[in-house]
């Protein structure tokens, strides 16, 4: 049983971020910077009233990560991560400049617990080398490593409805889908392989043989571009909740979809070869990109009927737990701060409700 959040504690108001240390918010801000060129590029175009904020919420997501890697066994680094997190929604941070500034994100923006916690369970799968039989098992794990960074992101904006959200999750899951996609032989020469092993088996691929000696085939493009149309319907499916955002916040998450997206295509023009290159998407094309998001007309993806449709089953967790986090603060009232298992999902493959 995880630790609660002082039961009954009051989820206080305040903007706590005006108390953040400068020196906080520059660590956070160099992370990104370093840690993701693409999501980096997509930031710049937010509003400065959330720049750091969701700095704050990457760069965490990044140490949470990398702690998982390098401690002695995962469930200790897990374990640690999760009292680190029960400092945090006490209000009393570990003395770490990435988890002041999250401290600040979570309170700010009423984060229920149950997102960071699903993003700590996405990299303990990772350091487990678990193994995805089925697309479904793939998104399950899509939600906790990247959905839940898009609820993050979308509370950050503001924007808490249960159907917006759910596009959020799409996205997210799109834009891991992609990763996958675009790392397969990367991630093979690490002993990782996250492609479905249904699918690769119905291509006629050994999935351990694979990892054993790493070699592109006809066949295993075929499995990837199985993967990029997977991405694709995702990437269509999260478009119509881009204009629900604030106005200010569109063109950055427009960006991001585009940037993704691209990646796809570069893939498919080495005709889906990921095992001997990795596609990249050049600063030149990325700029174009950016400002077709900051000023090009919107996709017309975005105009379609579908911003209410329900969530993933995989994802419906994240949307849910918000949901009930804003149920217990009756009357616009303050209510407990959300704890973590509470709203945790049941294991992939179980029942989800929407």
């Amino acid at each position: 049983m995880l630790a609660r959040v002082r039961a009954g504690a009051p989820w206080t108001t305040g903007r706590l971020w005006a108390s953040v240390p400068a020196e906080d918010a520059a660590a956070c801000r160099e992370l990104l910077r370093r840690g993701s060129r693409s999501f980096h590029a997509a930031g710049r175009l937010l509003p400065s009233r959330l720049r750091d904020a969701v700095a704050a919420a990457y760069a965490f997501c990044r140490v949470a990560d990398d702690a998982i890697d390098q401690a002695a066994t995962p469930a200790g680094g897990l374990a640690a991560l999760r009292r680190r997190l029960d400092l945090l929604y006490e209000g009393r941070a570990d003395d770490h400049p990435v988890d002041r500034a999250f401290a600040a994100t979570v309170h700010d923006y009423r984060v229920p617990r149950a997102v960071p916690e699903a993003l700590l369970e996405g990299f303990l799968w990772d350091v487990e080398r678990r193994r995805y039989e089925t697309i479904e098992e793939l998104r399950a794990y899509g939600a906790r490593v990247a959905s839940a960074v898009g609820v993050l992101m979308t509370l950050i904006m503001g924007e808490r409805r249960p159907h917006v959200l759910a596009r959020a999750c799409d996205l997210g899951v799109a834009m891991q889908l992609t990763n996958i996609a675009r790392d397969v032989g990367e991630d093979a020469r690490n002993g990782r392989l996250y492609l479905p092993r249904c699918w690769l088996r119905e291509a006629g691929i050994d999935g351990d043989a694979f990892l054993a000696e790493p070699a592109f085939r006809p066949a295993l493009g075929d499995v990837v571009e199985r993967l990029l149309c997977e991405a694709d319907r995702l990437y269509e499916r999260a478009a119509p909740g881009i204009p629900l955002l604030p106005k200010d916040c569109r063109p950055a998450i427009r960006a991001a979809r585009l940037i993704y997206a691209d990646i796809g295509r570069v893939i498919r023009e080495a005709g889906n070869d990921s095992v001997s290159r990795r596609a990249t998407t050049s600063r030149g094309r990325k700029l174009v990109l950016l400002l077709r998001a900051r000023w090009g007309r919107k996709a017309r993806a975005e105009e379609r009927v579908g911003a209410g449709l329900p969530p993933l089953a995989e994802t419906a967790f994240l949307v849910r737990a918000v949901r009930d986090a804003d149920a217990v603060r009756p009357g616009g009232r303050d209510g407990p701060a959300p704890s973590g298992r509470d709203t945790l999902t049941p294991p992939a493959g179980g029942p989800v409700g929407g």
